[in-house]
């Protein structure tokens, strides 16, 4: 671990250098660029990039004056032997046969008995690996946005808690293997360094930078607790945009602390054309939007601190959501709160695209059935088969529009 360790400071320092007093934007962008550059190859689990990924996390977390909480100091390693199986799990024991990745475990110690875990995940594609969306020869996928923004955020809340008197413990877990499965929270949740009952509630930022305030700030999980709606309008002086979910299952890490009765809440600002895709760059970050977001979840664990501990609820979609055995090819917009789906965007060779379907449409009927969420399009997409006709109607620039479609 120290060799990465030496080898990415040594890689930076002719370019960042930390302040005499702390400035949040540029210690944000330092982190982002750190670990969206391409000397990690694109910190793909298993790989020496996501190594000096998680030894650039420890030396931030030390300088935060952080306890270690892992197995190994900081580090918690998990291992996969069937890397290959999309139900692959996480183990604890080892071989050469299979992939061997890192969490990155801190804790600000105060002193209640209780806790608050902030997460978020720092593994990627490295090259592209099978969730990559783009075509063409290898590329390094640097995933400035997913997730080096999260990181950076989860970085920025450690120095900053630290340095407030708190009651309640603060958890900080750098994930690894999330674009594979959830490996490094599920691992963790099964095999936690802490105890799991003292856990007042779980907070996960996983693409936090590309806030568009006309787009707004997305929150999942707020079915998970019955004070969260209340609170996250309580807290919200910035006047953001918030478009709200109640699920607490969903393709990110907070997934796993639900599964175990944890309250938790998801930070996401929105996918772009650069999702999964070489372009996923530090440039395109924006670190004022970060800070507002770190601000805003800054000030949901401070409102927090002195109450009870809230109370846990399941969500109803959880066990309910529909099975596909065919695809539109769209990219959703999860950021559009109106009536109907919104497309961010259309994928090559695919029905939408091939019937004339464009990004900013917005699908008010799939067949039969009326759309007017997320959820109402997902299943009535559901209903279909492979070789299945139907049409589509949307809406274009405030006309509606049919399609003829083939699945």
């Amino acid at each position: 671990m120290k060799q990465h360790l030496s080898l990415i400071l040594l890689t930076f320092s002719l370019t960042f250098c930390k302040q005499a007093t702390y400035d949040p934007i540029a210690e944000i962008g330092q982190d982002v660029a750190v670990l969206a550059s391409d000397s990690l190859q694109g910190r793909e689990v298993g790989t020496p990039g996501e190594k000096m990924a998680a030894d650039y996390i420890v030396s931030e977390f030390k300088a935060a004056r952080l306890q270690p909480k892992g197995t190994d100091g900081f580090y918690q390693s998990f291992f996969v032997k069937d890397a290959d199986n999309p139900h692959a799990q996480p183990s604890s024991e080892g071989g050469e046969n299979g992939i061997t990745g890192y969490n990155v475990i801190g804790m600000i110690d105060n002193p209640s008995d209780e806790m608050v875990i902030i997460g978020a995940h720092y593994d990627h594609l490295g090259m592209g690996d099978f969730s990559s969306l783009h075509r063409g020869e290898k590329e390094v996928h640097n995933g400035a946005d997913d997730n080096a923004s999260g990181v950076a955020a989860m970085l920025h809340l450690a120095r900053v808690l630290s340095e407030r008197e708190l009651n309640r413990d603060v958890l900080f877990i750098g994930m690894s293997g999330e674009e594979k499965g959830l490996w490094g929270s599920n691992y963790f949740t099964k095999n936690p360094t802490i105890d799991l009952t003292r856990v007042n509630f779980m907070i996960n930022m996983d693409m936090v930078g590309r806030l568009d305030e006309a787009k707004g700030l997305a929150v999942n999980g707020t079915g998970t607790s019955p004070i969260w709606n209340w609170l996250l309008d309580e807290v919200n002086s910035d006047s953001l945009k918030l478009i709200k979910s109640e699920s607490g299952v969903g393709p990110s890490d907070h997934t796993s602390f639900y599964l175990q009765d944890i309250p938790v809440l998801h930070f996401f600002t929105g996918q772009h054309e650069d999702y999964h895709k070489p372009g996923d760059d530090a440039e395109k970050i924006n670190e004022e939007g970060i800070l507002k977001v770190v601000s805003y979840i800054q000030r949901i664990v401070e409102l927090m601190d002195d109450d009870e501990k809230i109370t846990f609820t399941k969500t109803k979609d959880e066990s309910d959501n529909p099975r596909f055995t065919v695809t539109l090819g769209v990219v959703p917009d999860y950021m559009y709160d109106g009536e109907g789906m919104r497309i961010d965007g259309v994928s090559e060779d695919k029905p939408a695209i091939k019937a004339g379907i464009q990004k900013g449409d917005i699908v008010v009927q799939l067949g039969d059935s009326t759309v007017t969420d997320m959820m109402s399009y997902m299943r009535a997409l559901s209903t279909f088969s492979k070789g299945d006709h139907t049409t589509v109607i949307i809406e274009r620039a405030g006309e509606k529009i049919s399609f003829d479609i083939e699945f």
